[in-house]
């Protein structure tokens, strides 16, 4: 049994009209993309008014936070490079100082110069301090004479104030003190016999 009400013809729909049409400047009435970008242009004049009246009222225009995840941009959750990691970690830990001293010590023949490189090397680097020592007596001179031109090459390869003196030593006999600290006197040479 079919409870439905007769159909008296073919079924036609019936547009709604919702009591204003929209309007162009000319008078015409928009339609597609014409009404899609004058709905757009009332939207962004809505949204701009709302904004100078929260402004007016002294109020902080609310914005809607976004949730935990990362966008598009960016972020400290994202991967990372290596080397910006260490560079961060030896930042944050004091560690900076002590890498700059390194790439003293690993850059060495490129800061001074190949000839100079195999002719010295660098033995300590101590509060801006750096010794450095000579095959010979004439190089220890030839790099005195340098000294100058070494600190600006070294602060330009490596970055200023890592190293503010040098101190040259010539060749060195052979020692008995081993370390720092040491006491005065013969030292075992005495219990020979």
């Amino acid at each position: 049994m079919d409870n439905s009400a007769p159909s008296t013809g073919p079924s036609t729909a019936v547009p709604v009209d919702t009591g204003t049409s929209p309007v162009g400047s000319d008078g015409a009435t928009l339609s597609g993309p014409d009404l899609a970008r004058a709905a757009l242009q009332a939207a962004r004049e809505q949204s701009a008014a709302r904004r100078r009246d929260g402004k007016k009222k002294g109020g902080a225009v609310r914005t809607r936070r976004r949730r935990g995840w990362s966008g598009p941009r960016p972020d400290d959750r994202d991967p990372q490079p290596l080397g910006r990691l260490a560079a961060r970690i030896a930042s944050e830990r004091g560690w900076t100082e002590h890498l700059s001293g390194g790439q003293v010590f690993a850059k060495w023949a490129s800061l001074v110069g190949g000839d100079v490189a195999e002719h010295t090397k660098p033995v300590a680097l101590k509060d801006g301090e750096l010794t450095v020592q000579a095959q010979s007596t004439a190089w220890a001179t030839q790099l005195r004479l340098l000294q100058r031109q070494i600190l600006k090459r070294i602060s330009d390869g490596v970055g200023r104030d890592v190293v503010r003196r040098i101190k040259v030593q010539g060749p060195a006999a052979p020692s008995w003190r081993h370390g720092p600290r040491h006491i005065p006197g013969r030292g075992p040479r005495d219990t020979y016999g």
